[in-house]
């Protein structure tokens, strides 16, 4: 158990504000470009810049004191004792003394010749439908990276040009890795408009495309956005661009992240909208999507025993 030790607060501050960068690069971490922030080599989930970090997979970020506790093991005195040099005697840089580098504008990630790994993955392992899956590539809003392979989702604004991108892993072992391409507008995430009142929101893409194959009946008539996250701005820009629709059906995460959401946009759109929550049994949609999907095939191999 550490031993309590008293900092002043410009101490804390001072930690706090530690570039993340730096003090990675000189405890000998490799970091990887992506945009305008830095991902780590051992774990691409999780990316820096300045003195900020954010974990894609778990959702979750803060600044460099909770990055050394989290990653490093640390109390907070022995993370702040680290960030202000005390182990090694080296003081690191503020990310205030940075010179921020200027936006690049958004373009889409280049495309694989073919879409075979991510058709496999979406398909095969987060069992989503084929037709649903071949429906969102051949309208350009779904594929697959040239560089990585990974899924891309691509969202567009009123005239149909691409304006967001969600980069998500296609692999089926290991930590997801998820992040949106720099330059992103955050109003136009991955969606769908239909021609009915109802507008199904979503926290992840391949939730909204697992609840379309739990739920096929109709589903053009029905508009779709998944938030990449649990903004409302996407949903903002949905109800703007589509006068007709008056029902909003809130279908994100089933945990505390997910209903703390729900009940934020219910305070801010049920003014105007009709607004329902849609909780999935299990954690998403495509865990119940999944899962469905094993209870099928058992009972089959149940049925040939």
């Amino acid at each position: 158990m550490s031993s309590y030790i008293h900092f002043t607060e410009e101490q804390k501050q001072r930690a706090a504000a530690v570039d993340l960068e730096e003090f990675l690069r000189c405890r000998g971490e490799k970091l990887l470009s992506s945009g305008r922030e830095k991902r780590l080599a051992s774990d691409h989930s999780v990316t820096v810049r300045g003195n900020e970090w954010y974990d894609h997979a778990e959702e979750r970020g803060g600044h460099a004191v909770s990055f050394v506790q989290r990653f490093y093991g640390l109390s907070y005195p022995d993370a702040v004792t680290m960030l202000l040099g005390g182990e090694l005697g080296t003081a690191y840089p503020s990310a205030g003394e940075r010179t921020e580098e200027p936006v690049k504008p958004f373009a889409l990630p280049p495309a694989n010749k073919d879409m075979r790994r991510v058709f496999a993955y979406l398909i095969k392992h987060r069992s989503i439908a084929r037709d649903v899956v071949a429906h969102f590539a051949k309208a350009g809003l779904l594929y697959e990276d040239a560089e990585y392979h990974n899924v891309v989702f691509v969202g567009t604004d009123v005239e149909g040009v691409p304006r967001h991108a969600h980069k998500r892993s296609a692999n089926s072992y290991g930590k997801a890795f998820r992040l949106n391409v720099e330059g992103s507008d955050p109003r136009y995430s991955f969606h769908y408009v239909g021609t009915d009142r109802s507008l199904y929101v979503f926290e992840a893409p391949i939730d909204m495309l697992s609840f379309i194959t739990l739920y096929p009946e109709n589903w053009q008539r029905h508009s779709y956005v998944a938030c990449c996250g649990t903004s409302i701005q996407p949903v903002l820009q949905m109800l703007e661009q589509t006068p007709q629709l008056d029902t909003v059906l809130l279908c994100l995460d089933n945990d505390e992240a997910g209903h703390q959401a729900s009940r934020r946009m219910r305070e801010q759109l049920e003014v105007r909208y009709s607004v329902e929550r849609l909780i999935p049994e299990n954690k998403d949609w495509n865990d119940d999507l999944t899962l469905s999907d094993e209870n099928a095939q058992g009972f089959a191999m149940n049925e040939l025993r």
